[in-house]
């Protein structure tokens, strides 16, 4: 049998992440390795990358020794529910079978059903079961969530484990269905610790923003036994085309933070340099691939070849008034204003910079994160905890950051101590095991959510979120959560769903959600296409919850006036042409936010990068 090796992609949003991973997967295909790819990630774009469809189903990518797959999360969890259900229909009574079924619809059975997916993939090539690969490549949600599901393996097992000394139950059924489950885990969690067999890659750009996460999320790895690391730093500058000073500053910026990474980090790391274009297909990928792992002597080459499409004409433009100041104002009460968006589109950037515009115009404003891999602190240029604190040097601002473990532990000494007064004994330790489920931290930290959405103690409520699909994950939950708060509260004691405060609180934080005088809803997106395509289908399950999206930042989109050659003339083209897109694809307001000088961080840039949001801008006609 083949000896798998395992490579896993991941890293802060927006850095090249899927094209590094697919320029790896077509490099080892061209080398004759049978190679997967396979995207964890719920707002994938694998199949914009490789440009045709691919599913949830092992797919030719149109090249030799190459197949790809994208889990799809509600297929996933239907395949996952059927596994452990199917079985017992015909065996086990109606009424039980409803219960099982019940609580196979906790909020927390699409990651672990999606993880289960990926853990097959390893597990099915130990066991010679499935076609034999030589590689398998994880493109991996960004690195926040990523480090979530590497520690899952470790966790369910250790959760199985407990529970079947317990009560026999977990949250997502009787233990007794779930003890393979226990030895697939705990073969993952060797396959992932072991560096002859798997290595993690992270893909970061020179900034300070992606030193910090790395730094941070490979002590996380460490942490779980993940020893063999490799690092690529993506989009950099070729100092050939930085002639003009803006561009300089920006190019002896990443220089200098080159610089330290080198200083930081003792993998073995790889360089690559920005594109005049978006890559895309296989001749993109291949071109990727041969300066990602170049041949002896060979020199990097940072533009495709011409195509010889003409440059896009520059839009029709006028002066506008800003188009979103209005939409972020309150109206009486508090309202809450998310920026998402697919991973490094600058959600982050344009969250502070509209909690720094809004706390100027006099409200009181917080700017909150529920992002695992936030950095709103690195901008900001002070530290953000988990309680919110003024921040310096902008009156009326302050900020915070969820921290997944302490709303966990808050989470958990509610519950109990609520039903302390309500249970006995025996229905204390059973709910308590259930509170020991990995699934209890996704359910805490959108309670802590819930409670800031509540408080009334701010005028604004600006939130800057998760990548897009975990964003709607965050955001799915009202709708979904009420279903196992009255499995976890009542269903045991047989009690009346309707009686529950828990279900009254739910309906209101839906309702405010779903109110535009509220809660607005902005998408952030660089103007290229594949941030733009995950951006509408975002919006359209957004619809379908009832949540229309208000307006839509386009960001770093570059100046005409430093475009003094064909290199960045290019880059231009491509964005006017996704500007007009964006005005044809959206039926919301776009801002620009024009690419800055030097990195955001500080206040004095958060000032810069808000004035530029926020003034009259020239936007294309009609947006």
């Amino acid at each position: 049998m083949t000896t798998t090796q395992y490579l896993f992609f991941s890293g802060k949003g927006g850095v090249g992440k899927t094209t590094m991973a697919c320029a790896t997967a077509v490099h080892h295909a061209r080398q004759g390795k049978a190679v997967l790819i396979v995207t964890t990630d719920p707002a994938s774009n694998l199949a914009d990358v490789f440009e045709q469809p691919i599913g949830h189903k092992v797919t030719p990518l149109g090249m030799d020794n190459l197949w790809g797959m994208e889990i799809e999360p509600d297929k996933a969890t239907e395949e996952f529910r059927e596994r452990a259900l199917g079985p017992l229909r015909g065996v086990l009574p109606e009424n039980v079978l409803a219960v099982m079924e019940e609580q196979f619809n906790s909020p927390c059975t699409t990651e672990i059903a999606a993880f289960d997916r990926f853990v097959d993939l390893m597990i099915q090539e130990e066991r010679g079961d499935s076609p034999a690969f030589d590689v398998i490549i994880f493109d991996t949600a960004p690195t926040g969530h990523t480090i979530r599901l590497l520690e899952l393996p470790v966790d369910w097992s250790k959760h199985i484990e407990e529970s079947a000394q317990g009560s026999g139950n977990t949250c997502i059924g009787p233990v007794a269905n779930l003890q393979q489950q226990k030895a697939k885990y705990d073969t993952a969690t060797a396959l992932l610790a072991n560096p002859d067999r798997t290595t993690f890659i992270f893909v970061t750009h020179a900034d300070l923003t992606g030193l910090y996460e790395t730094k941070r999320a490979s002590g996380e790895l460490a942490s779980i036994g993940v020893r063999s690391v490799e690092l690529i730093v993506n989009g950099l500058l070729p100092e050939e085309v930085c002639g003009h000073p803006f561009f300089r500053q920006r190019y002896e910026a990443q220089q200098r933070c080159l610089e330290r990474i080198v200083e930081t980090f003792s993998w073995t790391q790889r360089r690559m340099y920005l594109r005049d274009r978006e890559i895309k297909g296989l001749d993109g990928l291949a071109h990727v691939a041969a300066d990602l792992y170049p041949r002896a002597g060979a020199a990097p080459q940072f533009t495709l070849e011409d195509d010889g499409e003409e440059a896009a004409p520059e839009p029709e433009a006028g002066a506008v008034s800003d188009p979103i100041a209005p939409l972020l104002q309150p109206e009486g009460r508090t309202k809450a204003v998310f920026f998402t968006g697919k991973g490094g589109v600058g959600k982050t950037v344009v969250s502070c910079a509209a909690a720094f515009h809004l706390a100027e115009q006099g409200y009181n404003t917080l700017l909150l994160t529920t992002d695992p891999a936030a950095h709103i602190g690195a901008v900001l240029g002070q530290e953000v905890g988990a309680v919110p604190v003024p921040v310096e040097g902008a009156p009326g601002l302050s900020a915070v950051s969820i921290d997944q473990e302490e709303a966990t532990e808050a989470y958990r000494a509610r519950i109990l101590a609520d039903a302390r007064t309500k249970y006995a004994p025996d229905m204390l330790k059973a709910l308590e095991e259930e509170l020991n489920s990995p699934c209890t931290e996704e359910m805490a930290a959108f309670d802590r959510f819930m409670e800031y959405l509540e408080s009334e103690a701010y005028d604004v409520i600006v939130i800057d979120t998760a990548p897009t699909g975990h964003t709607l994950r965050l955001l799915e939950l009202p709708f979904s959560y009420n279903d196992q708060a009255m499995l976890l509260f009542n269903s045991r004691q047989g009690g009346g769903a309707n009686a529950s405060p828990e279900k009254d609180r739910l309906a209101r934080i839906v309702e405010q959600l779903k109110d535009p005088q509220r809660a607005v809803f902005a998408f952030v997106v660089y103007p290229e296409s594949t941030p733009i395509e995950e951006a509408a289908r975002a919006m359209a399950d957004l619809e379908k919850a009832g949540i229309r999206a208000q307006f839509v930042v386009a960001n770093q989109v570059i100046g005409a006036e430093y475009c003094t050659n064909a290199f960045f003339r290019s880059r231009r083209a491509m964005q006017v042409k996704h500007l007009r897109r964006m005005k044809e694809r959206f039926r919301a307001p776009v801002a620009i936010l024009p690419l800055l000088a030097g990195e955001v961080a500080g206040l004095d840039a958060v000032r810069e990068a808000a004035e530029a949001l926020t003034a009259p801008a020239a936007t294309p006609q009609g947006a």
